[in-house]
């Protein structure tokens, strides 16, 4: 008689890491305290400027910001999934559209919140790189960009490497980083000579970058949504508005996200 229980217990510890995939933990979809949580999956490159902005905004709202960073793409694919997700901050505006066209976020809460930039970045202990073609130097064995596969920034990094007429020679040399904040990562310690990433995660020390040029590869649109999902939407609706409004809008600007049109 006490197989059927066991039975339906083992089914539902093989399922719950479905419902809360790796950075989305199911424990904290509850909020705890008096404060509720409000649980915010954002982009990598948006790892500084977002852990500046939650505490101000916790100061100031009823709320417990939980931070999850990661791809765009594999965060995304955790909310299509039903990850307990409030708020959704993406790298390309292209992957909130495909989330509000199938009902996974609240159509009239999508907003363009930034216009990443992306750069070329080298260790301070290295000579600098001024131009993509300087990748195709002997001396740069190995070149990190985020995966173009799911990373909106790695997909940039390979349009500005095919537009600038270097993609064959430079293919070889890439080493793929879940993120664009581990393709930094992989610079910092050493285990690539050059990167490309975001302007975001750049500002740290012993990294140096230079600017790549914009027109060698599609604008970088940054949206940001609430899911519906979230327990907490008004909270969630009041985060975005913080985050693009007068409080939010200088730590972005600092870490280089413009809004569109903006200088």
């Amino acid at each position: 008689m006490t197989r059927g229980p066991l039975w339906i217990l083992a089914l539902c510890l093989m399922i719950s890491p479905l419902l809360a995939p790796a950075g989305i933990p199911a424990s904290q979809a509850v909020s705890g305290g008096s404060r509720p949580e409000l649980i915010v999956a954002a982009a990598a490159d948006l790892v500084f400027a977002l852990r500046e902005i939650a505490p101000v905004f916790e100061r100031g709202h009823p709320a417990k910001i939980t931070l999850t960073f990661g791809s765009t793409g594999q965060l995304a694919q955790q909310i299509q999934h039903g990850a307990p997700v409030d708020v959704f901050f993406a790298a390309n505006i292209t992957f909130v559209e495909d989330l509000r066209a199938k009902g996974a976020l609240l159509a009239d809460s999508v907003e363009t919140y930034a216009q990443g930039q992306i750069v070329l970045a080298t260790h301070r202990d290295r000579p600098p790189l001024a131009t993509l073609r300087d990748l195709t130097r002997h001396d740069v064995r190995r070149i990190a960009i985020a995966n173009p596969a799911h990373a909106p920034y790695g997909m940039a990094a390979r349009e500005a490497l095919v537009s600038a007429g270097v993609w064959t020679q430079v293919q070889p040399k890439l080493v793929y980083g879940e993120n664009v904040r581990q393709a930094l990562q992989f610079l910092e310690t050493g285990n690539v000579d050059a990167a490309i990433v975001a302007l975001s995660v750049a500002q740290v020390p012993d990294i140096r970058y230079t600017p790549v040029d914009p027109n060698l590869h599609r604008p970088i649109i940054q949206a940001a949504a609430v899911t519906t999902r979230s327990r907490q939407p008004d909270l969630a609706r009041a985060l975005i508005h913080f985050v693009i409004g007068p409080q939010g809008r200088p730590v972005m600007k600092r870490f280089g996200f413009l809004r569109p049109g903006e200088s």
